[in-house]
């Protein structure tokens, strides 16, 4: 399938901006969805690129739009189709862009589901190879044909490859996500953990295939031979195009699952629903009629689409083989799962959660845990158990993906973590009242004292050898403080607002 062949699809209602015929007789390898600022490690030669150009902003689009371009040209992309909806027609510096990168610019009007181009190619392309001379493949047209059928069956993955690699003695394969979960294997491969089949994917041993989809860095598939050399290039390509089919239906198929967590998600966020219309929101997740549940809440930072965390948590609680759960997300672009409590536990959330971090390491990557509860109403609450406890990882956590449940809030520090940062920020200027400002000098040094003293129970001996001071000066730097602040340091209370004030700070 040609560039050129995307206009002549009745139904997808495509514009050609720009692009002589030479870029439009280029061919089409795979399709990639992305709203990277960056995308060029994701990209493929020959592959054609949809955006909906949600990294596209006035601010600085020069910048911007350089940056996007010149990476689909470095990579070899044949196209860009670019989405009008967001801002209802394609920038002009795109379109210059383009024509000095020498890459071909296609509109997307709004009504055109990017999935439905997607769709149209994979289509096309599977035709293209059935009608193409037995001797152009390196599978037999038997295999291919029982490819076919197999996918019109709703075949498994797994039947796919012991189909398609049978002709080369089926060597281990796998079909494995970008986190390491194995979709699919052959029967002679073993079974891979989630972290030696990540660590396969990004090294040097074997073979592996990008399966064409339209996914985020965190939902990607692959097909993986451990021993390179285990079936000619062309069969892989072929095979790795029967899996990118079967992965196309299967998202089809899971549709409707997703509107219904969706709905379950949008009535749990707005608040306010009685028993029954949970009980049948829940009821039509299907396993999730009977609880207990937990929620856990999601937020992907950088410039990632709005799918990207719920496709991150999803997958996250993918790898866990007892999870039920249903997945949405939020107006403010936080995924959120209602999950059956029991059998996973927030331990075993954190190993599939390092291993998406590992993804794109450079994105931030938090999620918060509820505590379970027992009834549908509850489940508002638990929304708000698992918010706070995604606000304490962000802020508390050293790591840039971490996991953190609202049990673990067991220390003031971890408490006010959650706390937002500008009633952190207020609460701490009027506690400390002038000391809030660290000029003049003196200010440092008191609020220096000050932290020392309440780290050491308030010892003036201590306070004084730790800070290599005679103890009159702790006493008078301490009198100080308490005239400033107001607080009296005898008292356990003033001494809790001070620790807290030095907290926020």
């Amino acid at each position: 399938m040609h560039v050129g062949d995307l206009l002549q699809i009745k139904g997808l209602d495509l514009t050609l901006i720009w692009g002589g015929e030479n870029l439009l007789d280029q061919a089409i390898s795979g399709v990639t969805a992305t709203d990277l600022e960056d995308p060029a490690r994701f990209l493929q030669p020959g592959e054609i690129v949809l955006s909906g150009l949600v990294w596209w902003t006035e601010a600085d689009r020069h910048a911007r739009t350089e940056r996007f371009v010149s990476a689909l040209a470095q990579s070899g992309a044949t196209a860009l189709l670019a989405g009008e909806e967001t801002h209802g027609t394609v920038p002009a510096d795109i379109v210059d862009s383009c024509r000095e990168h020498g890459i071909a610019l296609l509109a997307v009007p709004a009504h055109t589901n990017f999935r439905a181009i997607t769709e149209a190619v994979y289509r096309r392309q599977w035709g293209d190879l059935s009608r193409r001379p037995a001797d152009h493949f390196a599978l037999p047209e038997n295999v291919r044909n029982e490819l076919g059928r197999l996918l019109d069956h709703r075949a498994d993955a797994g039947e796919l490859l012991e189909c398609a690699l049978a002709p080369f003695g089926t060597p281990s394969c796998y079909v494995l996500t970008s986190s390491g979960r194995t979709i699919a294997r052959t029967a002679s491969a073993p079974e891979l953990p989630a972290t030696q089949a990540a660590q396969n994917l990004r090294g040097l041993t074997g073979e592996t295939l990008r399966v064409q989809a339209e996914t985020t860095p965190y939902d990607a598939w692959y097909l993986h031979l451990p021993q390179a050399g285990g079936a000619p290039p062309r069969a892989l390509h072929e095979t790795a195009e029967a899996i990118g089919q079967y992965r196309h239906h299967h998202d089809r198929r899971h549709a409707a699952r997703r509107r219904t967590g969706q709905e379950l998600i949008a009535l749990v966020d707005r608040g306010g629903a009685d028993t029954g219309s949970l009980t049948n929101a829940l009821a039509s997740c299907g396993p999730l009629t009977e609880g207990p549940w937990q929620v856990v809440v999601t937020a992907a930072g950088g410039q990632l689409a709005d799918s990207a965390a719920e496709e991150a948590l999803t997958e996250a609680l993918q790898h866990l083989p007892s999870a039920v759960f249903a997945v949405g997300t939020t107006l403010d672009a936080e995924a959120v799962a209602v999950v059956r409590s029991g059998g996973w536990g927030t331990a075993g959330l954190r190993e599939p959660w390092s291993l998406l971090h590992d993804c794109r390491p450079e994105t931030p990557l938090h999620t918060g845990v509820s505590a379970p509860t027992t009834e549908p109403t509850g489940l508002r609450t638990a929304l708000a158990q698992a918010r706070y406890a995604l606000a304490a990882a962000r802020h508390g956590s050293p790591m840039p993906g971490h996991v953190t449940a609202v049990e673990e809030l067991s220390s003031l520090d971890s408490l006010l973590a959650g706390i937002p940062a500008d009633v952190r920020t207020i609460f701490s200027a009027a506690t400390l009242g002038p000391l809030a400002d660290r000029e003049p000098a003196s200010h440092s040094r008191l609020l220096e004292t000050l932290e020392v003293f309440l780290a050491h129970n308030c010892s003036w001996a201590r306070t004084a050898e730790a800070l290599h001071l005679h103890v009159n000066t702790v006493h008078y730097r301490i009198e100080r403080i308490q005239d400033l602040t107001g607080r009296d340091l005898s008292r356990l209370d003033h001494k809790l607002d001070l620790r807290a004030a030095l907290l926020c700070r």
